[in-house]
């Protein structure tokens, strides 16, 4: 899970992956989702070698599956990579399924990365979550638009994305910061990964604007389950 951006256009004193939403800070939402998928094996919470606030972030809110590693790189490739090195070390061998995720992703639910889990451990590629493009896309030029692009068959992806370990280290070794994703890695070594059905509300928080949506939606979970828990016997 890389950690390591400075969330610069969130417009945010602290790092957006620390800003708390729904009580806790935005991180721990994303690292709980995870958390309560069985199959769930070591996790990495990748951050910059200077951070100063997770140290204080797992006190809080201890997290038992993921440990962290302060191997941050310049790009999100060069962290995700030194992520896949430290799971290495710890034994995780080249045949492996391996996801990656975004720690601001925050609103991921367990449901949604089984399904990712479910459907792709008898590829023979992997895949990611995706989204298929709802809206008539456009493209511009010097704020006009010059064409119209058709919709069918564009998908927008997310996280996580879910690859064998041998193959990831070796796409991102050969093309990782020229891409934006890993599964953009994986197609520049001609694999085609699967695309499985996502949701609208598995977003990246990225801007000011995202915060109170991600905040609102959370505190809406957090009602519902409340309301589940007392209708049980």
């Amino acid at each position: 899970m890389p950690c390591a951006g400075s969330g610069s256009r969130a417009g945010v004193a602290t790092p957006k992956q620390y800003v708390p939403l729904a009580g806790v800070p935005m991180v721990v939402h994303t690292m709980r989702a995870f958390s309560g998928l069985p199959q769930m094996g070591q996790g990495v919470l990748v951050v910059s070698p200077d951070d100063s606030e997770i140290a204080d972030v797992f006190a809080q809110n201890p997290q038992q599956h993921f440990v962290i590693s302060r191997t941050g790189g310049a790009t999100r490739a060069q962290s995700v990579l030194a992520g896949l090195r430290h799971l290495q070390t710890k034994g995780v061998t080249d045949n492996e399924w391996v996801m990656v995720h975004d720690a601001a992703r925050c609103l991921i639910t367990t449901a949604l990365i089984e399904a990712l889990w479910l459907t792709c451990q008898s590829d023979a590629v992997g895949g990611l979550l995706a989204l298929p493009v709802p809206d008539t896309l456009k493209i511009a030029h010097q704020d006009r638009v010059e064409s119209t692009l058709p919709r069918s068959g564009k998908w927008l992806a997310q996280t996580p994305q879910m690859f064998r370990m041998g193959n990831l280290v070796q796409a991102l070794l050969q093309v990782g910061d020229q891409v934006t994703d890993e599964s953009g890695a994986i197609e520049a070594m001609g694999l085609q990964p699967l695309l499985v059905a996502a949701a609208a509300f598995n977003f990246k928080v990225t801007y000011a604007e995202d915060l109170p949506l991600a905040q609102a939606m959370l505190i809406s979970r957090q009602a519902i389950e409340k309301i589940n828990l007392k209708d049980k016997p």
